[in-house]
């Protein structure tokens, strides 16, 4: 059991996700965890007290004090208690009020005496998170030591699509366990990670691209640095942020940029990810105003792009480790074999443009990891973040190697 002895306050608040709540606490409270909750008053009329008190074996807090027997529920006495305090689900509201110190129920008040780590998982509607209010609010959580456990795109109670469904109870779970871990597996450790596209340019306002999200090279980024490894992640254009301190960001565009910023870089770290889809190639002719249509068709010349992977394994030491992704529609193993030979590889990752729910743009991605030695392992289809632990398990097994 993971969680054994460690004490976990959860506060829950007004929104449809309070739902997971309830297979949170259990998830919990199975490794080990002693569990009291908070809950806002709007938040029980999402899931009852009597169903948390059940699973948490606790009674459920919700008003500052009993008014039957005027009990006092001191809001101090709950955050001394706690190890850590994890809200979950967070809505709008609430995190307006955590962030702006607005302390009208038993929850704000807690967070706001609460001397244990807090821990957040946002929950609400599309245009609520994307509006600019809101992001700045957790910013401001953030600058505060709050840590942000980042909301999935998907399907939202409102039928609309995109960012703000919280996070399923087992990567809540599995944030909670990676924030205990006594051994940082990856601490004094710094990785190189490129993730997301590369733009190549044709004219101000057209460009070569793919259709890369960036979701898996960023959640490869978290899991690292849950790990203690401070991460350089080099990133094409996305519209991903990285929510750990420890993970310095660089924008690119182009490949040229990315290979110039991780030649930069690689030399000072233990480990390379190279999970960006980098162009093959780009434009020999940069338009520098707009081309115009005309009559007759209009041919691109294209010039390869340098392989920043296998520049990268030229440089490699002995005591660095490089990681290649493959993505690939055909002879898929005999290519990616290749690719660790040709550049170095330590080991690769490939998954299949053929294989439903991988590739990109979706949440989910199915891989197999092949090793310098010809050692192979297959993942099932799962979530990107639990791809990532499977990767990061992976670098740490490979370091211990050595």
């Amino acid at each position: 059991m993971k969680l054994k002895g460690k004490n976990i306050l959860l506060g829950i608040t007004g929104g449809i996700a309070a739902y997971k709540a309830a297979i949170l606490v259990r998830l919990l409270v199975k490794e080990g965890a002693e569990v009291k909750v908070v809950m806002t008053r709007l938040a029980k009329e999402f899931i009852t007290p009597l169903t948390m008190a059940t699973l948490s074996k606790n009674p459920i807090l919700v008003e500052f004090f009993d008014p039957e027997n005027g009990q006092w529920n001191s809001h101090v006495d709950l955050g001394s208690w706690s190890d850590l305090f994890l809200i979950a689900p967070a809505t709008a509201n609430s995190m307006g009020k955590m962030a702006h110190a607005v302390a009208d129920n038993l929850l704000i008040t807690t967070y706001l005496s609460a001397k244990c780590p807090v821990m957040i998982a946002p929950a609400m509607d599309l245009d609520m998170f994307q509006h600019p209010a809101n992001l700045k609010n957790i910013e401001t959580l953030k600058s505060y030591g709050n840590l942000i456990v980042e909301p999935e795109s998907g399907e939202l109670a409102s039928g609309l699509v995109g960012k703000g469904r919280m996070a399923e109870p087992e990567i809540i779970t599995e944030n909670v366990i990676n924030f205990f871990s006594s051994k940082k597996k990856l601490k004094s450790k710094k990785i190189l990670v490129t993730a997301g596209p590369t733009y190549e340019p044709i004219d101000p306002v057209r460009f070569i691209g793919n259709y890369s999200s960036g979701k898996m090279g960023y959640a490869i980024a978290e899991v690292l640095a849950s790990q203690g490894a401070e991460v350089i992640l080099v990133s094409g254009p996305t519209n991903l942020e990285p929510s750990n301190s420890l993970i310095t960001k660089i924008n690119v565009k182009t490949a040229q940029e990315m290979y110039t910023e991780s030649v930069k870089y690689f030399p000072e770290c233990n480990v390379a990810i190279m999970s960006a889809a980098v162009a093959d190639f780009k434009p020999v002719v940069y338009f520098d105003k707009k081309v115009k249509r005309g009559k007759d068709e209009m041919q691109i010349k294209l010039e390869p792009n340098k392989d920043i992977a296998a520049e990268l394994g030229k440089m490699k030491k002995k005591n660095q480790k490089l990681i290649g992704f493959a993505l690939e529609t055909n002879n898929e193993f005999e290519n990616a074999k290749k690719k660790i030979r040709n550049k170095n590889l330590d080991f690769i990752v490939l998954n299949s443009l053929n294989e439903d729910g991988a590739g990109f743009g979706y949440d989910t991605n199915k891989i197999s990891i092949i090793d310098n030695e010809n050692n192979q392992t297959n993942f099932d289809l799962k979530p990107k973040k639990e791809v990532a632990v499977d990767i990061v398990n992976a670098v740490i097994e490979t370091l211990m190697k050595s």
